[in-house]
C-alpha cells in the first residue's frame, strides 16, 4: 500500500498527542441547517481549525522537528508560505528550541506574519511565492533543514494522524471530503482512511484557480500550472510533486473543483450558523458539498473538514465584501 504503514500512523499518534489537540467532530444536524446541507444521510465535521497554530499543519511540523538531528537542531529550519504553514512551523520550532527562518510573500495577511514572528520565527517578506520559495531554497543550501509544506513523509505522515483520528471519532463515516492544496493533507488523510475503511470514498476539493491535482490527475503525472488564481491561499499550490502526487492517486476516488463564489457562500455559512470565522480553504469542503457534490451524496453518511482558519478580520471582511 503506498503511503505510511498503518502501524507508522499509530505510532505518530503516540508520539506527538501529548502536544496536539484531538480536535473535536460536529453533526452538522440541527435545525438551523435545514434547507442548507445536501440531502444525504448525515454530515459530520472535523473542527481542525481548532489545532495548535490554527490548522492540521502543526501535525507535520511538529513530526518534522521531532525527528531532527542534533546537528540540524542547531543549524534551524527554514519553510516558505504564505500561512498555516507558515504558523506551524514556527509553533512548532519554537516548542523544540530551533531557530526557524520562514519565508513569506509581500501580500501575506499581516496578521499572520505577527503570529510567526509571535512564535519566534523569523520571517522575511518576498515578491510573490515563487521568491519565496527561492529564498527558502537559499537557506536550505546554505545549511538550514527544508521545512516543505507538503511534499515531505513527515507531512504525509502527520496528515495521517488526522485521519485516523477522523476515522476512530466518527466510524460511521463512508464519504470524506477533503481540501487539496500541495496533496500533503489530502495524501496523508486518505492513506489512513483507507487503512481504517477500504471501502470508504475520498473526494478531494480544489479552486479552478489552483487545480494542479485534478490536472495531474489526468495527465497520469503530476502537473505544474502556469498561473494560481484563487482566494484560498492556503490551497494555491502552483504545482503538484512526485512523493504527494503518487500517494494521493492511489487512494483518493475523484477530485471536484470548486469557485471562489462558492467557498465565499460556505463562509458566510459558517458565520451565520456555526459562528465560525473561516478561511477560503477551511470552507472547501462545505462549499463542495453545497455545489459539485449535492445531488452525489444520497444515502452517504459524510465527512468534512474544517482545515484550519488563520485570517485577520481585515481580510476576512475585504473577502466577503465580494459577495
Amino acid at each position: 500500500m503506498i503511503g505510511p504503514t498503518l502501524d507508522k500512523i499509530i505510532a505518530a499518534m503516540a508520539e506527538v498527542q501529548a502536544d496536539l489537540i484531538e480536535t473535536p467532530v460536529l453533526p452538522l444536524a440541527s435545525a438551523r441547517w435545514n434547507g442548507i446541507l445536501p440531502d444525504c444521510a448525515g454530515v459530520t465535521v472535523k473542527l481542525e481549525l481548532f489545532q495548535q497554530a490554527g490548522s492540521f499543519k502543526a501535525r507535520g511540523a511538529l513530526l518534522g522537528m521531532r525527528h531532527l538531528d542534533a546537528a540540524q537542531r542547531a543549524a534551524g529550519v527554514v519553510a516558505a508560505s504564505g500561512g498555516n504553514h507558515a504558523l506551524a512551523v514556527s509553533w512548532a520550532a519554537q516548542a523544540a528550541g530551533v531557530d526557524a527562518l520562514i519565508a513569506m510573500p509581500k501580500a501575506t495577511d499581516p496578521a499572520r506574519i505577527a503570529g510567526c514572528e509571535a512564535q519566534g520565527g523569523t520571517v522575511t517578506l518576498h515578491d510573490d511565492m515563487a521568491a519565496a520559495f527561492a529564498a527558502m531554497t537559499a537557506a536550505a543550501q546554505d545549511g538550514r533543514t527544508l521545512m516543505h509544506p507538503f511534499e515531505a513523509e513527515h507531512m504525509i505522515l502527520g496528515s495521517a494522524t488526522c485521519g485516523y483520528e477522523y476515522a476512530v471519532q466518527a466510524p460511521h463515516i463512508d464519504t470524506f471530503v477533503v481540501p487539496i492544496g500541495g496533496g500533503g493533507m489530502i495524501s496523508g488523510m486518505a492513506c489512513a482512511i483507507k487503512h481504517m475503511n477500504p471501502d470508504a470514498q475520498i473526494i478531494g476539493v480544489e479552486p479552478f484557480g489552483a487545480d494542479s491535482m485534478s490536472q495531474s490527475f489526468a495527465a497520469g503525472k503530476p502537473v505544474r500550472l502556469d498561473q494560481v488564481s484563487t482566494i484560498a491561499d492556503s490551497l494555491g499550490a502552483p504545482l503538484a510533486m512526485p512523493l504527494t502526487y503518487a500517494v494521493a492517486h492511489a487512494h483518493v476516488d475523484r477530485i471536484v473543483r470548486i469557485a471562489d463564489r462558492e467557498m465565499l457562500a460556505a463562509m458566510e455559512i459558517y458565520q451565520n450558523v456555526l459562528r465560525i470565522t473561516a478561511e477560503p480553504a477551511c470552507a472547501a469542503s462545505l462549499a463542495a458539498i453545497l455545489g459539485p457534490l449535492r445531488d452525489d451524496l444520497a444515502g452517504r453518511q459524510v465527512g468534512i473538514i474544517a482545515c484550519g482558519s488563520n485570517i485577520s478580520l481585515d481580510r476576512y471582511a475585504v473577502l466577503m465584501a465580494a459577495l
